[in-house]
């Protein structure tokens, strides 16, 4: 690798939501810049205004924020090579273009979209090349004059670069080693366009990360087919010296069956593929997000990780310090990797589990006050620490745990049948007598006098402590008894007790 300052960038385009793969590609970005001590640029290509949507851009710097992946320098960041935004650098590409067509390494073309149709029906595979460009409308077969004429009169033109034929192109690419790609299966791709003044991608991009001085462009594999067409952009500027070195990442695939990772894969399956929870503004359709779902932003960035590369060990919970130390592109996997949403839900239970109480609090006071229940923080963190291990999100914990803040009002059906027997009314109604008369209510003294209890009168410990179970929580679930109990409170307790034999008995308790 270069020894250059290390800068890479993550350049998305304002066209919709973030999808998980792009979110990967700036994770590994980031992590590469954090490693070698460089920085990480945030760019936005909109040089496509016909597929612009209102509130993407706002969309993916929030997701970024959520997922705690920082940048250096861009778009809402700052820095000293602006602007990041493509849009706003018109007149830069402007330059460019006409640097290329002054060298003859790009030359215009006038062809309008119905010929080029016309062209695409006659010949098989059609495409602009040097073996075509000879029979097309552009500057390179029109005389002067007819060019001088057609630009004075406001033809629409585009300008292509000029591929020259027979050319192994070499691209070396960190992942993927020697790409050798012959320049005969490459077109003379539009570089940039008059109608809106605006270049494509592939100019755009080659001159952004010249002048912004990116030392590597890490990328999607999707993006691998243009790399030849950049390095030889880049030999036509005379920039051979400063072009970025390449690391091409494996595809995100279908959890099951073949093809790319897609949002209907994830609506199909139900999890999903975008960061945050995305209101379509033209169409009006919600698109679940990794937030809303109730995923923590730090099992996300670990999931994702491993999407790929591996640090070569079975440790698979990482912090991103860890990842930021251990990351290395070379050990980037070339083949694709399947998306296994359920090894997410797993990360997202472990990181529940690793997670401060206090930490988790406020996801939990907000599920708790939507079901009109106002909690102390003190009961909110003591019930995290009973129930979080049970489940694989902080939103599944209300069904759970919503007898600690409700009193049962129903009994579960099944749950009578099995545990309430006989000797269960009499038994509870003596376990109300025991913990009434405690004067020391914690768990300790309850546990103490309650088993003595038990052992003095000869009963069964399971056949006591089942029913208890079913007078404080209305069904057979729940963590330690003393726990449950030692949570309510005394008054709760013996309310709860009271009520559960006043409706299961026949011989209502009397005080």
């Amino acid at each position: 690798m270069t020894t250059r300052n290390v800068r890479v960038r993550f350049a998305p385009s304002p066209t919709g939501p973030l999808h998980i793969g792009g979110v990967r590609t700036a994770l590994y970005n980031y992590l590469f810049a954090r490693q070698h001590g460089g920085k990480l640029i945030f760019r936005i290509e909109d040089t496509d205004s016909r597929r612009f949507v209102p509130g993407a851009e706002e969309y993916i710097i929030e997701s970024f924020k959520w997922l705690g992946i920082e940048f250096d320098e861009g778009v809402s960041f700052g820095g000293n090579y602006g602007p990041y935004r493509q849009s706003e650098r018109r007149d830069i590409y402007k330059h460019y273009v006409e640097q290329l067509l002054n060298t003859g390494k790009a030359y215009m073309a006038f062809d309008t979209p119905e010929e080029l149709d016309a062209c695409r029906e006659r010949i098989p595979n059609f495409q602009y090349d040097a073996h075509t460009r000879g029979n097309m409308r552009n500057s390179l077969t029109l005389d002067k004059e007819t060019v001088e004429k057609l630009l004075s009169e406001g033809a629409q033109y585009v300008v292509r670069f000029k591929v020259e034929p027979d050319e192994d192109v070499c691209v070396n690419d960190i992942i993927r080693g020697k790409v050798v790609i012959n320049s005969n299966i490459l077109d003379d791709k539009v570089l940039y366009k008059s109608a809106d003044q605006l270049p494509t991608y592939h100019l755009a991009n080659i001159v952004d990360d010249h002048l912004m001085e990116i030392s590597h462009v890490i990328r999607g594999e999707e993006w691998l087919p243009s790399a030849p067409l950049h390095v030889l952009l880049y030999r036509a500027f005379g920039w051979e010296d400063t072009m970025p070195e390449f690391a091409h990442l494996p595809l995100l695939l279908k959890p099951d069956g073949k093809g790319k990772l897609s949002k209907r894969d994830g609506d199909r399956l139900g999890f999903p593929v975008f960061p945050l929870q995305w209101n379509d503004p033209k169409t009006g359709e919600i698109s679940s997000g990794y937030r809303e779902s109730g995923y923590l932003p730090q099992a996300v960035i670990n999931f994702l990780a491993l999407l790929g590369w591996n640090p070569g060990t079975d440790q698979e919970i990482l912090s991103l310090d860890e990842l930021v130390a251990q990351f290395n592109l070379s050990k980037c996997s070339k083949a694709g990797a399947k998306f296994d949403y359920v090894k997410g839900t797993w990360f997202n239970h472990e990181y529940i589990l690793l997670s401060n109480d206090e930490t988790l609090a406020p996801h939990f006071e907000k599920i708790l006050s939507n079901n009109g229940i106002n909690a102390s923080h003190e009961q909110v963190v003591k019930v995290l620490a009973l129930m979080k291990s049970r489940v694989n999100f902080i939103k599944e914990l209300w069904p759970l745990c919503k007898f600690f803040f409700v009193a049962p009002d129903t009994y579960d059906e099944k749950t009578v049948r099995k545990r309430w027997k006989e000797q269960s009314p009499r038994q509870i109604a003596e376990l109300y007598e025991v913990l009434k008369d405690l004067e020391d209510f914690s768990m300790e003294a309850q546990e103490a006098a309650v088993n003595q209890w038990i052992e003095a009168c000869d009963y069964k410990l399971g056949d006591v402590m089942n029913a208890w179970r079913l007078t404080l929580v209305g069904e057979g679930k729940g963590p330690h008894m003393y726990e449950i109990s030692t949570f309510l409170g005394k008054a709760e307790t013996l309310q709860r007790m009271q009520k559960a034999l006043n409706t299961l008995s026949a011989e209502p308790l009397m005080e």
